[in-house]
């Protein structure tokens, strides 16, 4: 463990336990919620709070959902969340979560027990190597084995987990650690020994690039996750750029609701599933702006043929995350608010800039390929089509004020990034990076500890919600009332689409063919079961869904075989996009086996 190079400052010389140090830090930092799971190695710090009132605890039914529970809190907050494991399978139940937050860049501390530091590395019961075992997939991560030390570590742990590009913290804490004794000893201001990140970009950077937005005539704005993360106020910067320079603006999944999707200057998501006209502006532009984003590969497509005329500017809080992997013109390292105000500042300085005439034609080719309506589809009879169900579910709740939406991970996820429609940053929870199927649901209840007043809803696929079912007791326990909103086509439905594209419609065990009722699992835990099984269903399925006061799972079945386009083929460019069988032959790529990847 590094030391930072504060002056410690006793709060008192009273002494207390490790446990009863660790609750009074975690009240020092503001923490108001914990989600955890007990076990013997950490009871100590149960006991501790038990014996106070002022942090709430709520107990999962899976260390895995304790931190996806402590996303959905962070995303739609922008406060780090908190949880608290055992020792041995608590750690390592609540990896998957870690890396998920790494991934996408989400501000997680997690406390884990350990046996005593002296059973270390015998293999005591219940032991396992945290440290070793989440090193790779946390940002940082503590073993203390100084009781001394214990309240500096809690509040630099927060520092590293929030400060520069957020990420998850691990605090390693041994049994004998927790019932020890010391004073509370926290420093005056957490300044890490070799953690100091930069949050003001260069000047001369700066210039260069509104030197290059200046003159440029096929512009466009990449925006990512990272906008969110610095905050609302660069949300606020970044659209008082876009509008002042009358560009184009894309996003990718990440980063939806940081510029409003009603817009007129925003061009949807872009990606692998993203629309025709945001791939295309980005593959065709001359100057590309991207503001914290990082060049994913479901973004870039074949990176020898991504955006091959452009000048590229890469604002970023990440030093590595610059020409990782894409080669950019005009790095600028710094936190997207501090770079934002300073840009728009010399964007109103500069003498020249784009007119409105200058970028006509670009203007005009963008409604050429908006005129594509490349998320078009045809709701004809009885049978549900997804996007359908996702539109009537925007306009339904368009009205209800404060909504937020999180997602499992497979079609259902593509289809609500493609027809939900954002306004506002932090009500957008999604598992980007790692795609973890299972997030979404205590992704949803984090959220809604966070916000008890707020419309709360999980968009579904019926594989996903298996994977964390057992967190419908969490909500019923402390009656949160998410809605489970399931597209259930009764496949995994990303699994079975590239097997009918890629591998000759051989559907190998992605057919669901013993699937509950969720109706009655729903009622078994205590919620409210609904389904919807023809299109004459499905509104009034939907506003019952968002009338009933506690928890509800709504089974929406929908067309088994709809697949998600637009859709870029692994290995393709990202201008070579296929638009559905429907198309013959006018699709600009076609699926082969050569580059396939993962789904």
């Amino acid at each position: 463990m590094s030391r930072d190079r504060t002056e410690d400052k006793p709060h008192d010389e009273q002494r207390h336990s490790g446990a009863e140090i660790i609750i009074r830090a975690l009240a020092d930092q503001g923490v108001e919620v914990v989600f955890g799971y007990p076990g013997g190695a950490v009871l100590p710090i149960y006991d501790a709070l038990f014996q106070q009132n002022n942090i709430r605890h709520v107990l999962v039914r899976q260390e895995g959902g304790a931190v996806h529970a402590a996303e959905g809190y962070a995303r739609s907050t922008g406060r780090p969340g908190v949880v608290l494991v055992t020792s041995g399978p608590g750690a390592t139940n609540a990896v998957t979560g870690l890396a998920d937050a790494l991934m996408d860049s989400i501000p997680i501390v997690c406390l884990t027990g350990q046996v005593a530091t002296h059973m270390i590395g015998n293999d005591a019961f219940q032991e396992c190597d945290t440290s070793g075992i989440t090193r790779p997939c946390t940002k940082h991560n503590y073993l203390v084995k100084d009781p001394e030390r214990l309240a500096v570590t809690l509040h630099e742990a927060f520092y590293v987990a929030t400060n520069g590009r957020p990420g998850p913290v691990v605090i390693d804490l041994p049994k004998d650690i927790q019932v020890a004794e010391a004073p509370y000893v926290a420093p005056e201001n957490v300044e890490h020994r070799t953690y100091r990140p930069r949050v003001r970009g260069d000047y001369a950077a700066i210039q260069e690039a509104v030197s290059l937005m200046a003159h440029a005539r096929k512009p466009v704005f990449y925006t990512g996750g990272g906008v969110i993360n610095s905050g609302p106020e660069a949300s606020q910067l970044l659209r008082e750029l876009v509008r002042k320079s009358g560009f184009p603006i894309t996003s990718t999944l990440m980063g939806l609701g940081a510029y409003p999707a009603s817009d007129r200057q925003f061009l949807g998501m872009l990606g692998m599933h993203g629309t025709y006209e945001a791939n295309m502006a980005m593959h065709d532009c001359d100057v590309m702006i991207c503001v914290g984003a990082r060049f994913d590969d479901r973004v870039t497509g074949r990176l020898d043929a991504f955006s091959p005329g452009s000048k590229k500017i890469h604002i970023d809080i990440d030093p590595s995350s610059i020409n990782k992997n894409v080669a950019v013109d005009v790095p600028i390292v710094g936190d997207v608010a501090h770079v934002l105000r300073e840009m728009i500042e010399a964007y109103d300085a500069s003498p020249v800039k784009p007119s409105a005439e200058d970028l006509a034609p670009w203007w005009a080719d963008i409604a050429r390929w908006r005129s594509r309506n490349c998320l078009a589809f045809e709701q004809k009879g009885d049978v549900i089509k997804p996007q359908y169900a996702l539109k009537r579910l925007q306009e339904l709740t368009r009205e209800r004020g404060d909504v937020y939406f999180t997602t499992e991970v497979g079609q259902h996820q593509m289809w609500a990034a493609q027809f939900l429609e954002f306004e506002e940053p932090n009500h957008w929870m999604t598992s980007g990076g790692l795609g973890t199927m299972g997030y979404g649901l205590p992704a949803a209840m984090g959220v809604q500890v966070a916000h008890p007043d707020a419309l709360v809803i999980d968009v579904a696929g019926e594989a996903s919600t298996m994977m964390n079912i057992q967190e419908m007791s969490t909500l019923l326990q402390y009656r949160l009332p998410v809605k489970v909103f399931i597209l259930n086509n009764r496949y995994m439905g990303m699994v079975r689409q590239w097997q009918e594209l890629l591998h000759g419609g051989r559907y190998s065990e992605s057919y669901m063919d013993s699937l509950p009722d969720f109706v009655k699992l729903a009622e078994a835990f205590g919620a409210v079961g609904l389904r919807a099984e023809k299109l004459g269903d499905l509104d009034d399925v939907i506003r019952e869904m968002i009338e009933t006061p506690k928890a509800v799972i709504a089974d929406i079945a929908i067309d088994m075989k709809e697949n998600v386009y637009p859709m870029v083929p692994s290995g393709a460019a990202h201008n070579e996009m296929i638009f559905g069988p429907e198309d013959k032959g006018e699709s600009t790529a076609t699926v082969t086996d050569e580059g396939m990847a993962l789904v």
